[in-house]
């Protein structure tokens, strides 16, 4: 098996490329260890320096601390992601979760659509994720995970990108912010 790796716009996060299905759930972000019983995703956050695994359907993307260097962690993470595979794993994430039906009538049902259509597409082609956390006084807030989190450039993302667009379907969102 043969993993490639990207590059994002955050210095400190790189795309691992398995070529399988990653997370057939959805994207999901992993921080603390204790959160999960993924025998990858436990290796992968044992390392010294990462910081964050964030799992979509084909990308492993992983945040690193500023002070430690790719060079350093990128073959180890590669040969748990090549002995997870080798040991017959299909994809890293399948639990099914029950998911609710978007009602679209409604301010937030219109934002998450325009999030989940429009802006997370974009955002996961950087390794990254936006989700939906709030809309109160015209305020939209949202988490950023993955590559995004942390991304020296996620701040004109929201602004110029997330919060224009949004502001441009929704006359009732006046602001993005991210939490």
């Amino acid at each position: 098996m043969f993993v490639q790796t990207e590059i994002t716009p955050n210095p400190n996060s790189l795309k691992f490329l398995p070529g399988k299905s990653v997370s057939l759930i959805g994207p999901i972000e992993i921080t603390d260890i204790s959160k999960t019983s993924n025998d990858l995703i436990r290796n992968i956050l044992s390392i010294d320096g990462v910081r964050g695994v964030f799992l979509s359907d084909n990308f492993i993307s992983v945040n690193k601390h500023n002070e430690f260097e790719w060079e350093d962690l990128k073959h180890i993470i590669i040969s748990f992601i090549n002995d997870y595979f080798a040991n017959g794993n299909e994809n890293v994430i399948s639990k099914n979760e029950e998911t609710k039906e978007l009602d679209t009538s409604t301010v937030e049902g219109q934002i998450i659509k325009i999030l989940e259509t429009k802006i997370r597409p974009a955002v996961a082609r950087d390794g990254g994720d936006i989700k939906f956390k709030e809309f109160k006084d015209g305020i939209v807030r949202v988490e950023l995970q993955g590559a995004c989190s942390g991304c020296p450039s996620a701040a004109l993302t929201l602004k110029q990108g997330v919060q224009n667009l949004l502001c441009h379907y929704i006359p009732e969102v006046r602001e993005v912010e991210a939490i």
